[in-house]
């Protein structure tokens, strides 16, 4: 006969996840202009192959996000960021 309570055993522990919660590092740092000529800063939202990063990946919110495509789409229409690349970072 089986005991009384609570007494779960596993083989192996449970793994719980325990994931960062993402925030918009804008509405953090209370950044109002995204600077489209600051190559630097716009390569963290672009992988290494010359793709924007989508907002659930980076945690930004849909307003910083729309802000964010369009710095690097005039930062890459003045060849400041390539359009495409092999291995960018």
């Amino acid at each position: 006969m089986a005991q009384q309570g609570n007494d779960i055993r596993y083989l192996t522990p449970i793994n719980i996840d325990t994931k960062r919660k993402k925030y918009c590092r804008f509405k953090k740092a209370r950044i109002k202009y995204i600077d489209y000529k600051d190559a630097d800063f716009l390569i963290r939202f672009v992988n290494d192959q010359g793709k924007i990063l989508p907002r659930r990946i980076t945690g930004t919110s849909t307003k910083f996000q729309k802000k964010v495509s369009r710095a690097i789409k005039r930062a890459r229409h003045l060849a400041l960021l390539p359009f495409v690349t092999d291995l960018l970072k």
